[in-house]
């Protein structure tokens, strides 16, 4: 057979319309016009800054890599000394907070996905926090832990011991931190823990009774290992959003003690925007700089969760 019979021999296809072509369109629209007005253009928009000196209120100035050089390799600069002590102040609370953030919502899903009677309330209650404002949750965690007045230090006084200062002590600011922000998010982890656990099937559960397998055992052999996909996923969102932390420490602690909980983010806004000169174009290159260690640190981790055993 020759190449024209071949041909003639294919079914044939209808060619589609413009309308035809238009319709996949009209679906991706409406999302790729505000990923392009509200990610995309912000995303360059920022790039762009970054390699200038602007203060929001005087024409840019190109300054190249001078605003690169003062938070990566300038050790003269007080703003490296104050990038980088922002960085591990925030460092610090991702590495206490996010173990934290994904095995207590695990444990909680898999204890309700076991459906003990009132496990919808349950689901409910562990939910509803996340459903709050951020500076609800803070203002309610402050009545409470507020040193002199806090709800929780009255009671250790009833209990003849000194206050404790939540919120003007370390380590105790980041105690607070860290159980104020696993109070109001382990909600939505939770939930994606259990829409995951209904996707194992349950032959697998049942085979490893055959086998003998204890409860334990089969958290072990089937649990985790249907959930690597899951838990990857959210351990990549909850560290970002770690690193992301801003709210709780600026309205609880103010940054302090001293320094002590002057988060990235934090430190990001008070150069951009607040003081007589505001630094738009260095705040722009912190957040480019803080943008590629959460790529980088998102790569390592997916790349070790997925991995083949």
């Amino acid at each position: 057979m020759n190449t024209l019979e071949a041909k003639n021999s294919q079914p044939f296809r209808k060619r589609k319309s413009w309308k035809e072509k238009l319709i996949p369109l009209l679906f991706i629209g409406p999302h790729l016009f505000f990923f392009i007005i509200f990610l995309a253009y912000p995303t360059l928009n920022g790039l762009f800054i970054s390699f200038h000196n602007w203060n929001f209120f005087t024409d840019m100035r190109f300054a190249g890599l001078e605003n690169y050089a003062n938070i990566l390799w300038n050790k003269d600069s007080l703003f490296f000394t104050y990038f980088w002590s922002a960085f591990r102040a925030t460092l610090l609370f991702v590495v206490i907070s996010v173990p934290f953030l994904v095995i207590i919502p695990l444990f909680i899903a898999v204890a309700i996905n076991a459906r003990p009677p009132g496990h919808n309330f349950f689901r409910a209650l562990f939910y509803a926090p996340s459903l709050f404002s951020v500076v609800t949750v803070v203002l309610i965690w402050i009545w409470l832990l507020d040193t002199n007045a806090g709800l929780v230090n009255y009671y250790i006084g009833q209990l003849g011991l000194d206050n404790i200062p939540w919120l003007t002590r370390t380590p105790w600011v980041w105690i607070s931190l860290v159980v104020m922000t696993i109070w109001w998010t382990i909600g939505t982890n939770m939930i994606l823990f259990l829409a995951a656990l209904g996707e194992i099937p349950d032959h697998l559960y049942e085979a490893a009774k055959i086998d003998g397998a204890n409860k334990l055992q089969q958290f072990f052999h089937v649990t985790l290992p249907g959930l690597r996909g899951p838990m990857a996923f959210v351990l990549i969102i909850t560290t970002l959003a770690s690193f992301n932390v801003m709210a709780q420490p600026q309205l609880a602690t103010g940054g302090g003690p001293g320094y002590e909980t002057r988060v990235l983010i934090l430190y990001i806004y008070e150069v951009g925007f607040t003081g007589g000169n505001p630094r738009a174009g260095l705040a722009a290159a912190m957040s480019v700089v803080l943008g590629l260690i959460l790529l980088s640190i998102s790569m390592i981790q997916f790349k070790l969760m997925m991995r083949e055993k």
